[in-house]
């Protein structure tokens, strides 16, 4: 009985060692495969970082081109207003000569 015991007891003790073997091999895996997570998640990250900086930049560039077309609208807008000014003033001028039956650079002066 005696040897039964013992025979038992060095079962016991030899099952445990094992189920602690693994028990720490499945540890490390877990371990290794909750880096492995972490690392995919920071350069999933880093990637959507550089996404979101090229989109910005992008959208940078548009605006800055935006604004110098709008410059270049304004530009051009100054010069039609002002050939339409002295457009009126010349009607204005031709409108004054003919009710005052004098000639255009006259009044012109005027």
């Amino acid at each position: 009985m005696r040897k039964l015991s013992i025979a038992a007891m060095s079962l016991a003790a030899a099952g445990a060692l094992s189920l602690a073997a693994c028990s720490e091999k499945t540890q490390d895996n877990a371990a290794a495969t909750a880096s492995s997570a972490a690392n995919d998640v920071g350069n999933a990250a880093d990637k959507v970082g550089d996404v979101a900086k090229d989109s910005a930049d992008a959208v940078g560039a548009a605006a800055s081109d935006a604004v110098d077309k709008a410059d270049a609208a304004a530009d051009k807008a100054a010069v039609a207003a002002d050939k339409m000014g002295n457009h009126v003033k010349e009607g204005a001028a031709e409108a004054e000569a003919t009710m005052q039956n004098e000639p255009v650079s006259k009044s012109k002066k005027d």
